[in-house]
């Protein structure tokens, strides 16, 4: 849930910066932004392999 709050907090920055025309500070949410959701990809990637490759065994 942490890692959920930093990625809607970055959103908030990047979408006020961009409302405010910030160049600099949207630059460097949107890096964040992106950081974030290369994160969750991969953390879902590996979730969904181990839940395909853990396999019942009666």
């Amino acid at each position: 849930m942490n890692l959920l709050k930093w990625a809607l907090i970055a959103l908030v920055i990047m979408l006020i910066a961009g409302a405010l025309g910030f160049t600099g500070v949207a630059g460097a949410a949107s890096w964040v932004a992106q950081a974030l959701f290369v994160v969750f990809l991969v953390l879902f990637v590996v979730g969904l392999i181990a839940h395909f490759t853990k396999g019942t065994h009666a």
